[in-house]
């Protein structure tokens, strides 16, 4: 049996005192071990690699491991568990929720996301997608790195937490490019505009939406120019959207792929060169309470200075754009078409990026009401729908 104390920086619970003091053996980061105080009886380990930590396990039978927090939540109750020992875990308050605690928040509606050992792009997302995120920073994910993606957020920086020296910061996002600070440290990432007081029942993301594919007359849109839903379940099935992705929506129109998008919980940009649409697309997305960023402009002039995406979905643009969009590091692009010539060009577009292209025909028929209480099937424009996926 391994037993597994939290510490905030508070002294120890009775049970966790005790189990220390019997100790043979104990483990942690070497601030902590430093703090609790290591018996003179007990070997000591300061924590650095993993695998040296099993080897110092294995060769004693009383073991104590010290981590910071709560060491269940992205901490070292998992690492134990999987390599097949038997824990016994006396938990402190979480680094997260002391954040929270710090500067009077609640926190059941916060989405939490580790940056330890992850790229910087997925923890980004998260934090463009939803307005109060709780970041576990690490080397390369942190406030600095995420300063610099992430324009018009408030940073709430909790540096080391439960120690004499803790101190809480509250800043822009642009002002902690430059900044420096004291590690470890929790980093609360705020969108202060869609923040609200509302009561749920689930706590983070709330996961899948219920419906997707919404019919056309969810969104506002201009003489019928709207994917339809059609072409957009299948779309949306090909995109894979979900928390920690960006998707770009070009040639947005109406928006109503990138909103279907970004309520599966995944960062999107949407592009449209006509203000008016633009403006549609705002409106379509606050009606359906989700962060969409409308950039209105030529997508060959500003897709360059867009953050990278997962995936895209281009309904609207010429080649160039199919083109631009294929080069880019996404997993997969999308591209719906009316006109069969523009078919093979897409195609060649997708596979000279080095895609694998596949694609379908679209052509549905809907039911419609005749007179007499009788009904008919409307067909409707067929579509081609077009995917390229990385290999």
């Amino acid at each position: 049996m391994i037993t597994v104390i939290g510490f905030d920086g508070s002294p120890l619970p009775a049970p966790g005192r005790a189990a220390l003091d019997a100790a043979q053996l104990v483990i942690g980061a070497t601030r902590i071990l430093d703090q609790v105080g290591v018996p003179a009886t007990a070997a000591r380990h300061d924590l650095v690699r993993l695998d040296a930590m099993f080897d110092e396990i294995a060769a004693h039978d009383r073991v104590c491991v010290l981590a910071s927090g709560d060491p269940g939540f992205f901490g070292i109750v998992r690492a134990l568990r999987e390599h097949g020992l038997d824990v016994e875990v006396h938990p402190a308050a979480s680094s997260v929720a002391a954040a929270f605690a710090a500067v009077g928040l609640a926190w059941d509606d916060a989405v939490v996301v580790s940056g330890h050992g992850r790229e910087l792009r997925p923890v980004a997302n998260v934090c463009r997608a939803f307005p109060k995120v709780a970041v576990l920073t690490g080397p390369g994910a942190g406030a600095p790195e995420l300063g610099a993606e992430l324009p018009d957020r408030t940073f709430v920086v909790a540096q080391r937490l439960g120690h004499p020296d803790q101190h809480i910061e509250i800043l822009s996002s642009h002002a902690a490019v430059h900044a420096e600070f004291a590690d470890p440290y929790v980093l609360l990432c705020l969108d202060e505009s869609r923040l609200t007081s509302e009561r749920g029942w689930l706590a983070g993301f709330q996961g899948v939406p219920g419906a997707w594919a919404l019919p056309e007359h969810r969104f506002a849109h201009r003489d019928s120019m709207i994917t339809k839903s059609e072409v957009r379940a299948l779309a949306l099935a090909k995109l894979g959207p979900g928390p920690g992705r960006l998707v770009w929506d070009v040639g947005a129109g109406s928006g109503s792929v990138g909103v279907e998008c970004a309520r599966f919980g995944a960062a999107v940009v949407a592009v449209e060169r006509d203000p008016q649409s633009a403006e549609r697309i705002r409106a379509n997305a606050a009606a359906w309470s989700v962060p969409v960023e409308v950039v209105t402009g030529d997508a060959l002039s500003v897709l360059g200075r867009l953050p990278q995406p997962d995936a895209v979905f281009v309904g609207g643009g010429g080649a160039e754009v199919i083109t631009a969009c294929a080069d880019t590091p996404a997993a997969t692009v999308v591209v719906a078409l009316a006109a069969v010539e523009r078919v093979p060009e897409t195609i060649s577009a997708l596979t000279k990026s080095g895609r694998t292209v596949d694609g379908v025909l679209l052509q549905s028929s809907r039911l419609s009401a005749l007179p007499g209480d009788t009904h008919r099937f409307a067909a409707a424009n067929p579509v081609f729908l077009l995917w390229g996926e990385r290999p």
